[in-house]
Formats: structure tokens, sequence, C-alpha cells
């Protein structure tokens, strides 16, 4: 039976590794719902179905961007091991987030599983999956930047000033948030509108 680990706003007691029956390997389920009424079953009876050993559930409201739970995940994770998710969309925030997790497991020897897009990193077809989301990845980024320079073009156009450095004004935060909304970091909006991070972290909040 797959013991599970379960995050609302605050964590949980933690769980340790343990033996299983297919020796040093541990299969680790991860699920995610949004929020609080959202109900997690199908996503926590297909990984109980893949036959986990562990399975980390993260419930939490959508504008909590950390999910101790994965992070609790990952750490436990082992070359060797298996992180199964339900649906692709559960792991990563955005296209970018999930390459950087599925590098990031890659690296460590981690092999990875989503069953309902059938994909399993130790087939031929799994890798190959891998290797186009790379690619989309890579083209997302290129339209982000390419996005980012029309619009600072067109306001510029429109005769309002880009600077001075200290300061965004409200179409500039704008198109801010919604590039981070898209993968972008933080530091790499700062970058674009070339102010500093506590710069755009101030303009933010306002």
């Amino acid at each position: 039976m797959a013991l599970i680990l379960r995050f609302a706003e605050r964590p949980s007691e933690s769980i340790g590794r343990t033996a299983t029956a297919t020796g040093g390997t541990v299969k680790y389920g991860y699920a995610r719902v949004s929020t609080e009424d959202q109900n997690s079953s199908l996503q926590l009876n297909a990984l109980k179905e893949a036959h986990c050993d562990h399975i980390f559930e993260d419930r939490l409201s959508g504008t909590i961007t950390k999910r101790p739970a994965l992070t609790k995940c990952l750490k436990d994770l082992r070359a060797g091991d298996v992180l199964v998710v339900w649906k692709m969309d559960r792991l990563g925030r955005s296209l970018k987030n999930l390459i950087e997790l599925l590098d990031e497991l890659k690296s460590r020897g981690v092999r990875f599983q989503s069953l309902t897009e059938a994909i399993d990193t130790e087939t031929p077809a799994g890798r190959a999956m891998w290797q186009m989301l790379g690619v989309l990845a890579e083209f997302e980024r290129s339209l982000i930047v390419e996005r980012t320079r029309a619009g600072l073009k067109a306001a510029k156009a429109r005769g309002q000033k880009l600077g001075p450095k200290h300061k965004l004004n409200r179409e500039q935060v704008t198109l801010a948030r919604r590039l981070i909304g898209e993968g972008q970091s933080r530091a790499q909006v700062a970058e674009l509108f070339k102010v500093g991070r506590v710069t755009l972290y101030r303009a933010m909040r306002g």
C-alpha cells in the first residue's frame, strides 16, 4: 500500500525512505490540486494503480508558488528511482519549469513517467518526447523575447519613456507580470526592462 504525504497550507509530518519489493528502487508519485475544494482522488487512484511506493500531494491555492510536497519528493529521489505523475501539467508551472525539472531528474539518474501522456523516459518514444519538449521550450523562450521587444518598441513609439531606470510605468508592470506568468524568471524580466530586481518587486506589489 502506498504511503501518502499531503501538504496543504502547512507541511505535515514527513515520511522516511523505506525498502520496497523492487529492491533499492523506489517509485514516487506526485499529485497536485490548486484549491482545497478540488478532488484529487482521480490522480491518487491512478498513482496507486501504477504501484507507487510513496505518494506526495500538494493541495495549495493557485497564488502559492512554493510546492512543499514536490520539494520533499525531489529531495528524497535517488538515482534509479522513478517519479510518476498523472499528467505533466501537475509537475511544471510552465513549459520552461517542466523542462528544468526533467533536466534535473535526468542529470540525477531518475526515471520519469507521465501516465496520461504515456511518457516514460526509459523508452525510445519517451526520450523522443522529452527532446521535443526541449525544442518547444526554446521556441517559447524565443517568442517571449520577441513579444517583449515588440512591446517595448510599441511603447516607445507612443512616446512613453522606458526610463529612468529606477521606475516602471503601469503598462510595463502589466507586461512584466504577463512575462513572468509565461515562464520568465523575475531576474530575466528585470534585465529586459533594465531595472534592478528590487525595483521590479516593488512595482509588482504596487
